[in-house]
Parts: structure tokens; C-alpha cells; sequence
């Protein structure tokens, strides 16, 4: 499976999943979101090959245009050498391949650029995933695990208070087990 698809994946899993009554909360099968983003870190490597496979293109496309602009140099140099003979000729063929060098110059770079321009819009989309990963599941979901935590910890401490305050009573002789939140003895 890609990335995608994993993400995909988790996304039907928060979607579907069981709603915790009277609360905007929703329960998940932890061992199976784990799995899940085990799955994406072990796909990460293909996408690292995708960017490698996209380097060794620009590499590639570079080489031929490097290539095409020595054929067009060399070409260039036999026509003045050829023309060498006549004073005018020779003026001609350094102008010619003056301006053969220049357009061999300006489509390499153009070339160059393009490359460069495919390469980031490549790097840019493949950074936006990963952020959008980042931020729509893995921060709401962190999130979601430490206020149910700190909930938690609320609670089990309101429960520490009262046994303590249960103990200072016994320990005084009341006779009483514990009070409402009216205040009320039951």
C-alpha cells in the first residue's frame, strides 16, 4: 500500500469509529492505528525512492542537454574552421557560432530550470502530504490523548482528596462515609 492509501486508511478508522456517549469523543483500536503508521513509516522508503528516481532524471536530462551543447560546440568549431580562409567568413562563422553557443547556453538553463521547477513542485506536494499527515491526524490525535490523560489524572487526584478527608474523619470519630456535592451526609 502507498502512504496515501495508509492515510486513507486511518481516515475510514476515525470516521467509523464508535462515538463515546456524552462526549464530542470517539474510541479507536490503538494496536490497530499503530500498525497502520508502522505500515506508512515502512512506505516511506518508496517514496524516497520516487525522489530519487526524480533526481536521477534531472541528472539524466542535465547529461543530454550537457551532450547536445558539446555536439553544437564542436559542430560549431568545424564550420569555422572550415570558413577559416576568408577574413569575412571567419567574422561570419565566430558570429554564427557565437550565437550557436549562446542558444545551446540559453536551453540549458532553460532545461536546468525546468528541472529544478518539476523537482521542487515534486518536493513541495510531497511536504504538503506530510504536513497535512501531521497536522489533521497525528497532532488531533496526540491532542485527544492528553487531555483524556490529564481528565484522568483530575479525577484519580479528586479521588485521593476525598479517601484523605474520608481518613482525617474516621481518624477524628466521625461517623459519616461520605458527602454529596450538596454537602449532604450519606
Amino acid at each position: 500500500m502507498t502512504v496515501l492509501d495508509l492515510l486513507d486508511e486511518i481516515e475510514d478508522i476515525v470516521e467509523t469509529a464508535s462515538a463515546v456517549p456524552l462526549t464530542n469523543k470517539i474510541m479507536i483500536d490503538g494496536g490497530e492505528l499503530l500498525d497502520i503508521v508502522k505500515e506508512i513509516r515502512t512506505s516511506l522508503p518508496d517514496d524516497v525512492q520516487q525522489a530519487k528516481w526524480v533526481k536521477d532524471e534531472k541528472d539524466r536530462i542535465l547529461s543530454e542537454a550537457k551532450t547536445e551543447y558539446e555536439k553544437i560546440i564542436v559542430e560549431a568549431k568545424k564550420q569555422a574552421d572550415y570558413l577559416v580562409d576568408d577574413h569575412d567568413i571567419t567574422n561570419r562563422a565566430r558570429k554564427q557560432a557565437d550565437q550557436i553557443t549562446r542558444e545551446a547556453q540559453e536551453y540549458s538553463t532553460m532545461l536546468k530550470m525546468r528541472t529544478y521547477d518539476y523537482l521542487d513542485k515534486t518536493l513541495y506536494d510531497m511536504q504538503g502530504k506530510f504536513d497535512e499527515v501531521n497536522g489533521k491526524y497525528l497532532n488531533e490525535l496526540f491532542n485527544y490523548m492528553a487531555r483524556t490523560f490529564d481528565n484522568m489524572g483530575e479525577v484519580l487526584q479528586r479521588n485521593r482528596d476525598e479517601l484523605k478527608e474520608m481518613a482525617y474523619r474516621t481518624k477524628n470519630g466521625e461517623d459519616w462515609m461520605y458527602e454529596d456535592d450538596r454537602g449532604s451526609r450519606k
